[in-house]
């Protein structure tokens, strides 16, 4: 664990835009398959796969943040919202380093990104994840920042080649409550 990691102040937590200078963090959590057996990407191998999916992927995303204590870039909260007839529901996702699990960082970024995912996208009144029912971690994320589970959906998606069983669980427009 670095020498950074530490219990962050909740007010050290923030979002913002990604931008190219954060290649060398995101390799850091992009490139750990701890943080990626979750999730839908491959693992990172190297700091020219980082800049490409900033660049191709991050930058261009119609609503992705990083996750950031103080200056550095420790993860990434995303929504992306439907269109026509889905236009009243995003479906949510994040990650987040190892050194900053368990330590309310990712629940932290979670709360914050709610409220302005509905701003940013007026037409959204449901956020959706889905979770794997063995990512308990994530599944406590999501219940304290006030997303509740729909119910499980089996053998829904294939996850790094496995057909898998996935919880849903959806936050309303009307479930945002202000800032702490």
């Amino acid at each position: 664990m670095s020498s950074f990691a530490m219990d962050p102040d909740p007010s050290a937590v923030s979002l913002r835009p990604f931008g190219l200078s954060d290649a060398d963090d995101f390799l850091s959590f992009a490139g750990d398959d701890q943080v990626t057996r979750f999730g839908r990407w491959e693992t990172l191998t190297s700091i020219e796969e980082a800049l490409a999916a900033i660049r191709d992927v991050c930058i261009p995303h119609p609503w992705r943040r990083a996750v950031c204590v103080g200056d550095r870039c420790v993860g990434f909260v995303s929504a992306w919202p439907g269109s026509g007839d889905d236009r009243c529901r995003a479906d949510f996702g994040y990650g987040l380093a190892r050194d900053w699990w368990g330590k309310g960082v990712a629940t932290r970024a979670v709360r914050m990104a709610l409220p302005q995912v509905f701003v940013d996208f007026p037409d959204v009144l449901r956020i959706q994840a889905f979770v794997g029912v063995d990512n308990k971690a994530s599944q406590r994320v999501l219940e304290k920042a006030g997303f509740t589970r729909d119910g499980l959906l089996r053998n829904y998606a294939y996850l790094k080649g496995t057909l898998q069983d996935l919880y849903l669980y959806n936050f309303l427009s009307t479930d945002v409550v202000p800032a702490d």
